[in-house]
């Protein structure tokens, strides 16, 4: 049965009848895969760029800043980028150029040459998450069932795999640029595997430039709905970040774990957000996006309330782990919605909606401990329980059409 909450089946305009079917949904996945291998094989570089560069923990968040700007620079104009040359060619040429500059990682020269291979390496991140994401919602439609949150599971299950690998590689005892050049060497063969089958550029001479068949402007304000589901995906993008930068310090500095062990937090949010993105497809089919945000929202909440408020070790993981049970499909569900809605063009509003989240995860730790340093993390902690307790709130708003 078709989801209450998405549209009817569409197909992909390319100037013929087209059928999007399993070879676009791998496509898809791959991309989605290939990015989150790409994304985290950067966090165990982390201290060998800091011990290369001699440099201090205030220079290494510059640098890292840099990463973020990078993908906020690119994210709001890929939408129109899509719409003119495809997912095909941005997608595969942003690819390219973050494995190139994920190598450069190990070898660029100095402070100055570091920040620019970050702000081409966020650019290059920022680009392929809209266009992954604008062809994701086209082979959704296509479906006729809802497949975001598989299509984000891979990038979650990239994510853990790139870590665990790079870690791997550098214990094995190869050097930085050999690693990355290792783990690179294989997104290249998966890139090229599945490239051809991702969407190519409308060639109907109605619509001569975009996959959604409307001719939009460079950029535009997000406005209505997408305001609303930009500013929802803000909250929860927030709450990840919040559990990545800070659940090991509250554990350690709040709960006092061993710093051997607060890591665990964060691991049985990952875990449980893996879990709930590849089990997320038939949840949305049976349930429908607006409940998914609804209870999502409540269950995130209540993990940071169970956080916050029970001072017992065991209920301070359960606590993270039902932040990523609830966390898990509302991001999928969101994007989703910003592909149906009809406030703005699919690709400015995705665009939109993907920068603002992001947004969220890059500012919202910083902003988190600010609130701390004024007052506590339980503080902190509390006020993205309310954030999430009103996203739940707004749910049917933002996922009905």
């Amino acid at each position: 049965m078709l989801d209450k909450d998405l549209p009817a089946p569409a197909t992909f305009s390319t100037g013929a009848p087209q059928t999007l079917g399993f070879a676009q949904q791998m496509s898809t996945r791959f991309a989605f895969l290939i990015t989150g291998l790409a994304m985290s094989a950067w966090a165990p570089l982390i201290p060998f760029v800091k011990a290369r560069l001699a440099i201090g923990e205030s220079t290494l968040g510059l640098l890292i800043l840099c990463f973020g700007v990078g993908s906020l620079l690119a994210m709001p104009v890929t939408g129109l980028l899509v719409n003119r040359y495809g997912c095909r060619r941005v997608i595969t040429s942003s690819l390219l150029l973050m494995c190139l500059s994920l190598v450069c990682l190990a070898i660029a020269p100095g402070v100055p040459g570091m920040a620019v291979n970050l702000l081409i390496f966020g650019m290059m991140l920022g680009a392929t998450d809209v266009a992954m994401n604008m062809q994701a919602v086209v082979v959704e439609k296509a479906s006729g069932r809802a497949m975001m949150s598989g299509f984000h599971g891979f990038y979650s299950l990239g994510g853990i795999f790139g870590a665990v690998v790079m870690s791997a590689l550098l214990w094995l005892g190869l050097s930085p640029f050999h690693a990355l050049l290792s783990l690179t060497s294989v997104l290249l063969l998966m890139l090229a595997y599945c490239a051809k089958d991702l969407l190519p550029k409308s060639n109907n001479d109605n619509n001569p430039d975009n996959i959604s068949g409307e001719r939009e402007p460079f950029f535009v304000l997000p406005r209505g709905k997408v305001l609303l589901l930009g500013s929802l995906c803000f909250i929860a993008f927030l709450s990840e970040g919040a559990v990545l930068d800070w659940s090991a310090v509250f554990l350690n500095s709040v709960r006092e774990i061993d710093p051997v062990h607060a890591g665990l937090g964060y691991a049985c949010f990952s875990v449980a957000m893996t879990i709930g993105r590849f089990t997320g497809d038939k949840i949305v089919n049976a349930l429908g996006g607006t409940r998914v945000v609804l209870w999502g929202g409540l269950c995130a909440a209540t993990g940071f309330l169970f956080v916050v408020f029970v001072p017992f070790t065991a209920v301070a993981f359960i606590g993270f782990t039902l932040i990523g049970v609830g966390a898990s499909n509302i991001v999928p569900v969101l994007f989703t919605a910003a592909g149906n809605q009809d406030s703005m063009p699919m690709g400015l509003a995705i665009s939109a909606v993907v920068s603002m989240g992001y947004a969220g995860l890059l500012a919202g730790p910083a902003v988190i401990g600010f609130i701390a340093e004024l007052s506590s993390l339980n503080v902190s902690f509390g006020i993205v329980a309310l954030g999430l307790l009103a996203l739940a709130a707004s749910a049917k708003k933002a996922t009905s059409k």
